[in-house]
């Protein structure tokens, strides 16, 4: 499993999927009712960065790292 997901994509998708998880925690956290349900998909952009590798581009053939020199 080759990296295909770097810098500025990896730092968005940990921000992002990050502020996700954190409302839909807090929210659940606070009772305040019907919470953003859908903001737990936060999970997925979150792991991706993590990881450094998305599923997703592997059938358009994307890649947002650089190519390792040989």
């Amino acid at each position: 499993m080759k990296a295909n997901v770097g810098g500025i994509d990896r730092t968005l998708r940990l921000v992002a999927g990050a502020a996700l998880v954190v409302w839909a925690a807090l929210v659940v956290w606070a009772a305040l009712g019907k919470g953003p349900a859908w903001a737990w998909l936060g999970i997925v952009p979150l792991a991706t960065g993590l990881v450094g590798w998305c599923p997703l581009y592997l059938p358009f053939g994307l890649r947002t790292c650089r190519a390792k020199p040989r």
